[in-house]
């Protein structure tokens, strides 16, 4: 599949998301994974990496930081460059925390548009989204899920859990902060 063509797919797809359409947003985090998963396992093996574990870490963080970030996106851009930029960031950043030189990785997209979906992306996006969302209790957990995955709102999601709007609100932040620590840990090495 072409860049034009993966974006033609996923532009759609991510504007309905932003909308609150769960399905589109998660028919998006599939189509992206996988064609970040190819650049970012590339782009790895390119500076000497090729543990594939390392590619899925890098892969997480980048996930967390595209949803925690979206409200960011300009409708204007290409939501591909957008994602790509920000898995760009995401692998400086943590070959920099493991001790690696960066400066060595193209700037240009050559490699983002080479690099093809691996087989079963589906599957592996859920994994990365599992493996993320382990790290929170099992409150946060549900409440996660129900309003950011199943587009249920925030008041659903604290009646069912049985709390305020209000907390539930605080519960869904704090939730989404301790993936990004969570995450941002997982890359670093022990001095």
């Amino acid at each position: 599949m072409s860049l034009d063509d993966l974006e033609q797919q996923l532009r759609p797809a991510f504007l309905a998301a932003l909308a609150g359409d769960a399905a589109a947003y998660r028919r998006f985090l599939d189509a992206i994974s996988a064609r970040l998963r190819g650049y970012l396992r590339q782009m790895l093996a390119r500076a000497g990496r090729s543990e594939a574990s390392e590619a899925e870490d890098v892969l997480q963080e980048t996930l967390l930081a595209l949803h925690l970030s979206r409200h960011t996106y300009d409708p204007a851009s290409p939501v591909t460059a957008w994602a790509h930029a920000i898995a760009r960031y995401k692998l400086v950043d943590h070959l920099r925390r493991s001790g690696r030189h960066a400066g060595n990785l193209p700037l240009d997209d050559d490699a983002f548009q080479l690099a093809g979906p691996p087989e079963d992306a589906a599957v592996e996006a859920r994994l990365d989204l599992a493996r993320a969302m382990q790290v929170l209790p099992e409150r946060t957990r549900r409440l996660i899920d129900r309003v950011k995955l199943q587009g249920a709102s925030v008041s659903e999601a604290a009646g069912a859990a049985g709390m305020s709007e209000t907390a539930a609100k605080v519960a869904i932040h704090r939730g989404l902060q301790a993936m990004a620590k969570f995450l941002s840990r997982r890359g670093v090495k022990p001095s």
